[in-house]
């Protein structure tokens, strides 16, 4: 017998199934969550969950908002369990469930996004947070810098009353806030982008620089935009999952979330009006977010791209089952450590080899389900990120690209959007309508993939890696995945 979840039925769950300690009505938001998904409920909703049921802070309770399609259908799936959810952590033979409590409403999602400007009216409301995709803050993907011509940002400068993206609301309210005298909110990034509080700063003042000058000149003045890295490794959420919710602990959760128990978080103690005390619940607090930063990214997030392409192409389905396959293993070894963790500075307090060697075993946990799907999509902004950082950095040192480059020729061969086996892919990627046809253009012309200067930028210039690239390449058309990675492996010529 399984109990749909709500405030009303949380007495009737299962004693093995954790609950909020404190009264949902002691809670008062203090901060608006832009991009309520599965990761951001699974990580600082639940840190949150942490300091409230320790009775500390509970003036900083979350209020969700987006501006997404995606956002008003998650809106709709929580509404009727009063915005409980549902947390099951997947240790290998002792998954344990817990229902958060943290967030204690949701502003509605419409057309425009007029209704989160107008709950930033609220002096309350001291941070705003994001979790809106690594694709979506407006910049060039070869440089990483805000690109004011973004279709988002064009609109959003022409309406500025009116706005539908997110930095258009952060923009409109700000300037609502100055207006009225009132302390501005912190802006904080919660993802997966190098420098992820500069890069927010620089969307945000660059935006209200088309708008107005002297407010963009006030936001980069008087709001803190903290820099912070964020880890847990969560799927997307099927019917599986429900499925296993329901029969394994009896919850009838319409948008649960299932995750590794890892999770980290390193934030800078940067902000305009107050914080909660996260530091108590497992938070890292350090002015040098920027090395564990670029030590997640390269390694973990470089680690999920490097394992993503080969799978995909050799038809597997699972991060576990990669893992188990020795070719997508090896290649994702030697890879790490011999071209990605030597370009990693050192972290302060942080072995990268014991790093990398706990991330694998991340990796493997089979009660995950993680998907390689999912690791493989939006390449097109994550390569920048994740990949060629790494590959740019060995280029400057002279030192060898095999494996880098190796890694791109994998990414070129998914985009041509079918595996080994002929199988299609489906490519789930902004960017797909370009990338399929250069990818397949590429099959007899590889420099036509590297063409990509927006993606590239100047490594597909470097002579070095367009050789590797090229010949990587060819090898996959010609001999297939498995092959390659062999080659690459026993250290001969692909």
């Amino acid at each position: 017998m399984s109990q749909p979840l709500s405030l009303a039925t949380l007495g009737a769950l299962p004693a093995a199934v954790d609950r909020p300690n404190y009264a949902r009505e002691a809670l008062s938001p203090g901060i608006l969550h832009i991009g309520v998904g599965n990761f951001h409920r699974a990580h600082q909703a639940i840190y949150l969950d942490d300091l409230f049921n320790a009775g500390k802070d509970l003036d900083w309770a979350l209020l969700g908002a987006g501006v997404r399609s995606g956002d008003e259908a998650m809106r709709r799936a929580l509404a009727p369990q009063d915005w409980l959810t549902t947390v099951v952590e997947l240790e290998p033979g002792a998954n344990r469930a817990r229902v958060s409590g943290s967030m204690a409403d949701f502003v509605p999602v419409g057309e425009d996004a007029r209704a989160i400007v107008a709950a930033l009216d609220d002096p309350a409301l001291r941070i705003v947070s994001l979790t809106v995709t690594e694709g979506g803050y407006c910049i060039d993907p070869a440089t990483g810098a805000f690109n004011p011509e973004h279709p988002e940002i064009r609109y959003d400068a022409a309406h500025p009353d009116a706005p539908k993206g997110v930095f258009g609301v952060l923009v409109a309210a700000l300037k609502r806030r100055r207006e009225r005298g009132q302390v501005p909110f912190t802006v904080m990034s919660c993802d997966n982008i190098p420098h992820n509080g500069h890069v927010t700063l620089d969307a945000v003042a660059g935006l209200a620089d088309l708008v107005d000058p002297a407010l963009a000149a006030y936001i980069r003045e008087s709001v803190a935009f903290p820099n912070s890295m964020v880890d847990r490794i969560t799927p997307a959420t099927t019917d599986r999952e429900r499925a296993i919710l329901r029969d394994s602990f009896g919850i009838q959760d319409n948008w649960p979330v299932f995750c590794e128990p890892f999770r980290q978080w390193v934030l800078e103690d940067n902000f305009t009006a107050g914080r909660p005390a996260l530091e108590e619940v497992g938070v890292t607090f350090t002015s040098e977010v920027a090395a564990f930063e670029l030590m997640k990214l390269r390694i973990l997030n470089g680690g999920h791209a490097a394992i993503a392409y080969p799978a995909a192409l050799l038809g597997i389905h699972f991060v576990h089952d990669a893992m188990a396959d020795p070719h997508v293993r090896g290649f994702l070894d030697k890879l790490e450590t011999r071209e990605i963790i030597p370009q990693v500075p050192p972290v302060p307090g942080v072995n990268l080899m014991a790093y990398y060697e706990l991330i694998a075993r991340r990796f493997a946990n089979p009660d995950v389900g993680d998907t390689i799907p999912r690791l493989a999509q939006d390449g097109s902004n994550r390569q920048p990120k994740f990949i060629l950082p790494s590959t740019r950095d060995r280029l400057k040192a002279g030192a060898d690209v095999t494996g880098l480059a190796l890694e791109s020729a994998l990414w070129c061969r998914y985009c041509a959007a079918t595996d080994d086996a002929g199988a299609p892919i489906v490519l789930n990627d902004p960017n797909a309508a370009r990338l399929t046809p250069a990818a397949l253009t590429a099959k007899d012309d590889p420099a036509a993939f590297l063409s990509l200067r927006d993606i590239f930028g100047d490594v597909a210039d470097a002579p070095s890696f367009r050789a590797s690239f090229e010949t990587a390449l060819r090898s996959l058309w010609r001999e297939g995945t498995r092959v390659t990675l062999q080659r690459y492996l026993d250290g001969g010529a692909l």
